[in-house]
């Protein structure tokens, strides 16, 4: 058990620094490409950065024997704390989305942004997939959450990469987008489990 803790530790600090540098570059290249789902996907690293540091310090409370009681309590606002994450991706998405189709603002093309998203898109199915694992060992909603959160950037990532690449190589503006609109049921499905504050019972099961 105190291995799959020092695992989660390592697992969440490494994501965080990840997302810290995504974040960086995906909201640099989305300004200067005027790409709704770059610049999406780069709060998307921003909100996910700040699940992550609440993780975190619920980990090393963990790790540090603090009192059951602190620990539930740490577990509960961590969860809870995710899930109203989903819904700020969520509400951005939709607003920022709906604002490029009503303007029918074409983005330009971001090779910066295709390369990113290919890297994420590789990197975090994997690291999504071993959060998971842990927190099936743990029985962590919380870490389960912050997973799926993780999961979020490779389903975003892979949302970006059609939205661009259609943009780039066809000319159709309207795909950044929409593609990126396609996520938001998702989301919100994920939020509202979140801060609903629902167990762990289907830690194992797949996203």
């Amino acid at each position: 058990m105190r291995d799959g803790r020092r695992i989660a530790l390592r697992l969440v600090g490494a994501t965080l620094g990840y997302n810290v540098l995504e974040a960086v570059v995906a909201l640099w290249s989305g300004v200067a490409a005027d790409s709704v789902a770059l610049v999406g996907f780069g709060l998307d690293s921003v909100i996910e950065s700040a699940a992550a540091v609440v993780m975190l310090r619920h980990l090393v409370l963990t790790d540090r024997g603090a009192d059951p009681e602190v620990l539930e309590a740490s577990e509960h606002r961590a969860h809870r704390f995710i899930g109203f994450t989903f819904f700020a991706l969520a509400a951005y998405v939709v607003l920022q989305a709906g604002r490029s189709l009503w303007l029918r603002e074409p983005p330009q093309e971001s090779i910066p942004g295709i390369v990113l998203a290919a890297l994420s898109a590789v990197i975090m199915p994997a690291v999504a997939a071993w959060k998971l694992r842990v927190a099936k060992e743990l029985g962590s909603p919380a870490l389960r959450s912050e997973a799926k959160e993780t999961l979020a950037c490779a389903w975003l990532s892979v949302a970006l990469l059609a939205g661009l690449g259609a943009n780039a190589w066809a000319g159709w503006w309207w795909a950044d987008p929409a593609v990126a609109l396609l996520m938001v049921p998702w989301l919100g499905r994920e939020g509202l489990e979140g801060v609903r504050g629902q167990g762990c019972g289907g830690c194992g099961e797949e996203p």
